[in-house]
């Protein structure tokens, strides 16, 4: 719950403007997300968020591009986020539930598995490029054994 919360706040904060926690509580609510305000207060801190100002002195919050903070365990992520795993040849492709596949992709791509030689997230999709179809089944077992606690 916990890191689909934390993917859902990088996300609105990437894809919105929000000015204060107000609004991206309402946002993170129009999501589905019910979430306090001290609990919002402790996400943001953990994920680095940076309130900036415009050249106008208006407040913003933004995202750091890759945050070195905070890198949830892949095996928590794969298991609150994956939603399916499929693949072809040397892609996979990992289904996410909608604004969690950036953060999935992140802690994939810390893993550094060998095989893999890069990843692109979609908002609900992420594409695994392996080095070939051997390695996809690799990988593809990998993550299919952190769906099963295995990881």
């Amino acid at each position: 719950m916990k890191a689909q919360r934390q993917a859902a706040i990088v996300a609105a904060v990437r894809a919105h403007r929000i000015e204060n926690q107000e609004q991206l509580r309402r946002v993170l609510r129009d999501q589905g997300i019910d979430v306090t305000q001290a609990t919002l207060s402790r996400d943001m801190r953990e994920l680095g968020l940076a309130k900036l100002s415009d050249p106008g002195g208006r407040p913003y919050y933004t995202a750091p591009l890759v945050s070195d903070a905070v890198h949830p365990a892949l095996s928590q992520l794969a298991s609150a986020l994956v939603l399916s795993v499929q693949g072809v040849g040397q892609f996979l492709v990992v289904k996410t539930p909608a604004g969690s596949a950036n953060a999935l992709a992140s802690a994939l791509d810390h893993q550094a598995w060998r095989e893999v030689l890069g990843t692109i997230a979609g908002d609900d999709t992420i594409l695994i490029i392996t080095q070939n179809e051997r390695a996809r089944r690799t990988v593809a077992g990998r993550v299919e054994a952190l769906l099963g606690g295995g990881g």
